[in-house]
C-alpha cells in the first residue's frame, strides 16, 4: 500500500468501517424501540407480522421497517431461546439484508445473526433459503431458531437429503428454508426435468443466506452440480433400427437429398417400418423417438461415406475433419447419429453415463434475486466475491476483545521431525489439563497422528468430516479439560467450542495446525475455533520442508532462508520471516486457484446463457401458456427456414428448386398441395402459400382431435424432443470442451473459437427441437394419455464428473449410461427460441448485439 492509501485509510477507514459507520444510527434505532416491543404480549408481538406486511403492501419498503422489524425478532429470540441480540449481531444483520457477506469472528453467533435478515425479507412472501454445508446444521438450526420465527407467525422447514419430493414441496412453502447448497441446486434442477408443473418442489429463488460463504461459493465453484439420468434404452435398439432400414429401397420407401442432406420416408417407406418393428403407427406419441432414429439410421447409411466423413479404425467410428482430413478421435456426432454409424459398422457401440441437467454453484447462486452470507473468513477473498458475486465484505467488531495469542509458525525439515513435536507438546498442554484441537489437512494426516499418540497413551478423538452430526457433538466438547481432538481442517465446522469448567485459568483452547492449507482463510478458520467470545486461548502451526504447499509453492525464497538460519534434525527454525515467506505462498496459491474458478466461469457463462433460454422454453410449455400460439410460432419459423433454403430470394429463379420444397412439405409435415401453384410467385409468396398449407394441415388435426387433447400432446411432444435433444446438446458441449484448448495451438483464443462453435451448436439444437416438433405434431394420428415415465427423483448415487475430477472435484447424481452427443453439423437459424432483440446482447457471450453478430 503507497503512502497516500496509507494516510487515507487512517483518516476515513477501511470501506467495512465506513459501511459500519452508515449501520450505527440503525442499531440505535433498534435498541430504542427495545422498551416497546418487551411491553407487548405475545399476541402482540406476533401481529406485528401482520402490521409489517400490511405496510409493505401500501407501498412501504423493508428499509423502512426494518428498526422495528429487528426490534420484534431480537424480543422474540429473548422470549423463546433466551437468546438476545448483541448490537454487533444486530450491525451483522443489517449488512445480511443489503446483500453483502458478513465477516464475524467464529462464536460471534452467525446462526442468531441470520434470524435478522431472514424474518425481514420473509415478510415479502416469496421464500428465504438459508444454506448451511451439511444436513445436520440444516436440521439443527431449523430446530434451534424455528421458535424463533414461529412465536412471530412464520412458518419454517428445512430439507434434507432422504426427503420425498411432496415434502420437500412444503419445505419450500415455507417462509423461511433451511437446506444445503448441493439440495437446493439439484432441485433447481430437477424441477426443470418434471413433466408436471404441479411437480416442481421450489419457487423462484428470492433471497438467499449462504452460511460458511466462502466453502460454499469459492472452495466449491469449481464442482457441478450434475443429474446423470437412468440408462434408458439398450444400445441393441441401434441394431435392430439398422437391420430394419437396409431393407428399405431407395425412392421406394425413402428419399435423400444430398444437398440439403436430408433424408425422408415415404408413405411406403412408414408402412414397411412399421411392420419390421411390430407397431401399428409410427408416429404415435409413445414412439416420440423411432421416426428420429430410423432418419439418422438412414441418413448414416446414404449421406456418410466410410473413409471419407469417417473411418473405421481399433473397432471405434472416428470422424474426419472435413477441412484438414484429420482423425478427430475422441469427437462423436451428436443425435444419436453416432450410435448409428457405429451400429452400420458392426462394432460395438458405445455406452456412457449421459448428463441430463448440470449447473456449477457460481451460476445457481447467482440466480437468487438477493445474495447475502456470513462467515469467520472471507477478506482474503474479498476480490473473488465482488467479481463473481457482486458481493462486498463487511468485517464486523467482536461483541468482546479478541484476547488469543497466536504464535509464529514453526518449522522443521522432514514431515517425521514434525510430528514427534506435534506429539512432544501435544502431551505437555495435555499433562497441564489444556485441551487441545489439533488440525490437519487430511484423514490420512489424522490417521497417522493418531497412531502417535496412542503409542504415546494419550487418550484422544478423531474427526474426519464424515460423520456430521456425531462429530459437532464431540467438537463441542473439545473445549473439556484435558481434551484431546484430532480433526481435517473442516471437521465440525459451524459448531462453536465451550470452555470446560476452570480451563479459561489454564489458558483456554490451544489450536495447533499441523499444516498450512493451500488458502489462508481455512487455517484462519481453524485458529478461529479458538478465543471465542473474548475467552483466552492459543494457536500455532508446525511445518516441514515437506509439506506441499513448502515443496510444490514455497519457492526457492524459503529453502534458501532456512539456510541461512541454519536447520539440524529435531531442532525447529521459528522466525517472522518464515510465516511471511509461508503467506506469500498461499497468497499466490489463492490468485492462482481464482483464476482457475474464474477461467471455468467464462465457459460455464456460455452454457449458463443456453440452459436460461431452452428452459424458459420448457417452462413455457410446462406451464401451458400459450402453447398453441408457440406451436404456430414454430411452424411459421420452421417453413420459413426451410422456404429460405429452396427458394432464397438472394439465388436466381432458375436456381430454385420448388419441387424440393413441395417434397419437404409433403413428407416432413404431411401438407398436400400442387406444387405448381408456387410457379411464377416471389419468396414471399411461397412462404405465405406454404404456411397457410401448413396450418390447414394444423387446423384439421385440432378439429380432429379436439383441441383439448391436441393442447396436451402438444406438451408431451415438445417436453420430450426438448429433454431428448437438450441432453445430448449437453455432451457435444462436452466433447467441444474436452478438446477446445488444443486450438491455442493454432493461435486462436480456445475461449472465444468455444463461445463461436458453442452457439452455432445450439443454434443447430433449437432448430432440430422446432423441426421435429412440428412434424409430430402435423403427422400424429393418435394420442395415449398416459404421461411418459418422468426421468426424475430416483435414488440418488453420487460420481465425480470427468471436467470436475480434472479441475478440483465434482458431484452428481443419479449416474447412468446413455447417449453420447458430439458436434452436430452446423447451419445458421433466423430464429432462435428465444427471440433476441435486434439491439440485445447475443446470446453467444461474445459481448456485442446481436444485429452485429449472429443477427445477421
Amino acid at each position: 500500500m503507497g503512502l497516500v492509501g496509507y494516510i487515507a485509510r487512517k483518516i476515513i477507514g477501511t470501506q467495512s468501517e465506513r459501511i459500519l459507520r452508515g449501520i450505527r444510527p440503525i442499531v440505535a434505532q433498534v435498541s430504542a424501540l427495545e422498551p416497546q416491543m418487551q411491553s407487548l404480549s405475545a399476541e402482540g408481538l406476533k401481529g406485528k407480522t401482520d402490521e409489517f406486511r400490511s405496510r409493505l403492501a401500501k407501498g412501504e419498503v423493508l428499509d423502512a421497517i426494518l428498526p422495528e422489524a429487528f426490534a420484534a425478532v431480537r424480543e422474540a429470540a429473548r422470549r423463546t431461546i433466551n437468546m438476545r441480540h448483541f448490537d454487533v449481531q444486530i450491525m451483522g444483520g443489517v449488512v445480511l439484508h443489503r446483500g453483502m457477506i458478513a465477516e464475524m469472528a467464529t462464536g460471534e453467533g452467525k446462526t442468531l445473526v441470520a434470524t435478522l435478515a431472514a424474518y425481514l425479507n420473509a415478510l415479502a412472501g416469496k421464500g428465504v433459503h438459508i444454506v448451511t454445508v451439511n444436513d445436520y446444521l440444516a436440521r439443527r438450526d431449523r430446530d434451534w431458531m424455528g421458535p424463533v420465527y414461529e412465536y412471530l407467525g412464520l412458518t419454517v422447514g428445512a430439507i434434507q437429503h432422504d426427503m420425498d419430493p411432496e415434502t420437500r414441496r412444503r419445505a419450500y412453502q415455507s417462509d423461511i428454508t433451511y437446506g444445503t447448497n448441493n439440495e437446493f441446486g439439484f432441485d433447481y434442477l430437477r424441477d426443470n426435468m418434471v413433466i408436471r408443473a404441479s411437480d416442481r418442489v421450489q419457487r423462484p429463488l428470492y433471497y438467499g443466506i449462504v452460511d460458511e460463504v466462502d466453502s460454499i461459493l469459492v472452495d466449491e465453484a469449481r464442482t457441478p452440480l450434475i443429474i446423470s439420468g437412468p440408462a434408458e434404452e439398450s444400445t441393441e435398439k441401434y441394431y435392430t433400427i439398422d437391420r430394419v432400414v437396409r431393407r428399405l429401397a431407395q425412392a421406394e420407401d425413402y428419399e435423400f437429398s444430398e444437398k440439403d442432406h436430408t433424408v425422408n420416408l415415404t408413405e411406403q417407406g412408414i408402412k414397411r417400418a412399421e411392420e419390421a418393428l411390430g407397431i401399428e403407427n409410427l408416429y404415435d406419441d409413445r414412439h416420440v423417438d423411432l421416426v428420429h432414429h430410423i432418419t439418422q439410421a438412414l441418413r448414416a447409411h446414404t449421406l456418410y461415406k466410410r473413409d471419407d466423413e469417417y473411418v473405421v479404425k481399433d473397432g471405434q467410428v472416428i470422424i474426419v475433419d472435413e477441412f484438414t482430413g484429420r482423425l478427430m478421435p475422441g469427437r462423436r456426432f451428436s443425435e444419436g447419429l453416432h450410435q448409428a454409424l457405429e451400429a452400420k459398422e458392426g462394432v460395438t457401440i458405445e455406452r456412457e453415463n449421459q448428463t441430463l441437467a448440470t449447473i456449477t454453484f457460481q451460476n445457481y447462486f447467482r440466480m437468487y434475486k438477493k445474495l447475502a452470507g456470513m462467515t469467520g473468513t472471507a477478506e482474503t477473498e474479498a476480490q473473488e466475491f465482488h467479481e463473481i458475486y457482486k458481493l462486498e465484505v463487511v468485517v464486523t467488531p467482536t461483541n468482546r476483545p479478541l484476547v488469543r495469542t497466536n504464535y509464529p509458525d514453526v518449522v522443521y525439515r522432514t514431515e517425521a521431525e514434525k510430528f514427534r513435536a506435534v506429539v512432544r507438546e501435544i502431551a505437555e498442554l495435555h499433562q497441564a489439563g489444556r485441551p487441545v484441537l489439533v488440525g490437519t489437512i487430511s484423514i490420512e494426516k489424522s490417521e497417522r497422528l493418531s497412531s502417535l499418540l496412542r503409542s504415546q497413551g494419550i487418550v484422544h478423538s478423531v474427526l474426519n468430516a464424515k460423520y456430521h452430526e456425531q462429530e459437532a457433538e464431540i467438537i463441542a466438547r473439545a473445549g473439556a479439560r484435558a481434551a484431546v481432538t484430532i480433526a481435517t481442517n473442516m471437521a465440525g465446522r459451524g459448531t462453536d467450542i465451550v470452555l470446560g469448567d476452570g480451563v479459561a485459568g489454564l489458558g483456554g483452547l490451544h489450536v495447533l495446525g499441523t499444516e498450512r492449507h493451500e488458502a489462508r482463510r481455512i487455517d484462519n478458520q481453524l485458529r478461529g475455533r479458538s478465543g471465542r467470545q473474548g475467552d483466552p486461548g492459543s494457536s500455532r502451526f508446525y511445518l516441514s520442508l515437506e509439506d506441499d504447499l513448502m515443496r510444490i509453492f514455497g519457492s526457492d525464497r524459503i529453502s534458501g532462508l532456512m539456510q541461512r538460519l541454519g536447520m539440524e534434525e529435531d531442532v525447529p527454525i521459528d522466525h517472522p520471516l518464515v510465516t511471511k515467506a509461508i503467506e506469500t505462498a498461499q497468497r499466490r496459491v489463492e490468485n492462482r486457484n481464482f483464476d482457475i474458478r474464474k477461467h471455468l466461469l467464462e465457459y460455464d457463462d456460455v452454457m449458463n446463457r443456453q440452459r436460461e433460454i431452452i428452459y424458459k422454453e420448457r417452462n413455457s410449455f410446462l406451464d401451458g401458456q400459450g402453447v398453441r400460439e408457440r406451436t404456430r410460432e414454430m411452424m411459421e419459423e420452421v417453413v420459413e427456414e426451410v422456404v429460405l433454403r429452396h427458394a432464397d430470394p438472394d439465388l436466381r429463379r432458375d436456381d430454385w428448386d420448388l419441387v424440393g420444397l413441395g417434397h419437404w412439405l409433403e413428407h416432413r409435415l404431411g401438407t398436400l398441395f400442387d406444387v405448381k401453384v408456387l410457379e411464377g410467385k416471389t419468396a414471399e409468396e411461397i412462404y405465405d402459400t406454404s404456411i397457410a398449407a401448413a396450418l390447414k394441415t394444423y387446423e384439421e388435426k385440432e378439429t380432429g382431435l379436439g383441441p383439448e387433447r391436441l393442447r396436451f400432446l402438444e406438451q408431451v411432444v415438445a417436453l420430450q424432443i426438448i429433454d431428448t435433444r437438450w441432453k445430448e446438446h449437453l455432451y457435444a458441449m462436452d466433447c467441444l470442451r474436452e478438446g477446445i484448448g488444443l486450438r491455442a495451438w493454432g493461435q486462436r483464443n480456445p475461449l472465444t473459437e468455444f463461445k463461436h462453435e458453442g452457439f452455432q451448436m445450439f443454434d443447430t439444437m433449437i432448430s432440430n427441437v422446432k423441426s421435429q416438433v412440428v412434424e409430430l405434431i402435423l403427422k400424429i394420428k393418435s394420442v395415449h394419455e398416459e404421461e411418459p415415465r418422468p426421468m426424475l427423483r430416483p435414488a440418488p448415487r453420487e460420481f465425480v464428473h470427468p471436467e470436475a475430477e480434472r479441475m478440483g472435484g465434482g458431484t452428481a447424481r443419479n449416474g447412468s449410461s446413455a447417449l453420447k452427443a458430439g458436434p452436430p453439423q452446423t447451419r445458421t437459424v433466423r430464429n432462435p427460441v428465444a427471440k433476441v432483440g435486434r439491439n440485445e446482447p447475443c446470446p453467444c457471450g461474445s459481448g456485442r448485439k446481436y444485429k452485429k453478430c449472429h443477427g445477421r
